[in-house]
């Protein structure tokens, strides 16, 4: 084989590693994304009987706050674990900023998901292409306005309640979706969501922890409303 050749297959082949590499960082952040929805919005339930209508994001109200998330995955010892910020805008969508132990920014809207690093866009995935990401915010979007029957078809709710504390867990009526590939999530808190456990169908777990959650009414800062607009694009 000439060198010609030799050249242009190794070429080849590294091109196809890159691309096969770049797919699975695409639906290794789909999933994680999957993973934040669902735990970003559990952050609206709030303590109340068990019977009440839940409290929900209006027009006009943000919840910022800070959170950690461990990462459990088979194979590894020990959990990944990241921190950072989030801002979740009623009826625009959700920025989640990870600022350790990479700063990176995920922007979550109807359209579809935004990743800057540094402020430059690394990557863009529409909604029609996340089948799973469009089910959980449609999903989601309607508990968020009260209709909790969506939210039902795919999950069974049990609420309970103790003093001012409360707990839910929603287990999967069909973990074999491979559009909703969540077997079960387990939320505590009070007046807000003080912990989420995400449990994936292959037993990898997410357990984030929100602090220092405000929940706020006015308009996104200049930075936040930049992003959002060019995420709804």
């Amino acid at each position: 084989m000439d060198k010609t050749s030799s050249t242009g297959s190794w070429t080849s082949r590294l091109h196809v590693s890159s691309t096969v590499c770049r797919r699975l960082s695409a639906r290794g952040l789909a999933r994680s994304a999957c993973a934040l929805l669902l735990s970003c919005c559990a952050m609206l339930f709030v303590a109340m009987p068990l019977q009440a209508q839940s409290v929900t994001l209006q027009d006009g109200q943000l919840l910022r706050g800070q959170f950690e998330q461990k990462r459990y995955l088979n194979g590894l010892n020990n959990p990944v674990r990241s921190s950072g910020v989030f801002t979740l805008v009623a009826g625009r969508g959700l920025i989640w900023t990870t600022k350790k132990p990479f700063a990176t920014t995920t922007i979550m809207t109807e359209a579809g998901l935004v990743q800057d690093v540094k402020g430059k866009e690394t990557l863009r995935l529409a909604a029609s292409k996340l089948p799973i990401m469009s089910k959980l915010y449609s999903m989601f979007g309607a508990a968020l306005t009260g209709n909790w029957d969506a939210m039902q078809s795919a999950f069974a709710l049990t609420r309970r309640q103790s003093g001012n504390a409360w707990t839910i867990h929603l287990e999967s009526l069909r973990a074999d979706d491979p559009n909703l590939p969540i077997k079960a999530i387990n939320a505590r808190g009070q007046k807000l969501l003080d912990e989420v456990e995400v449990v994936k169908t292959n037993d990898d777990r997410d357990v984030l922890t929100f602090s220092s959650q405000k929940l706020e009414r006015g308009a996104p800062t200049p930075e936040e409303e930049e992003l959002l607009t060019r995420a709804q694009r």
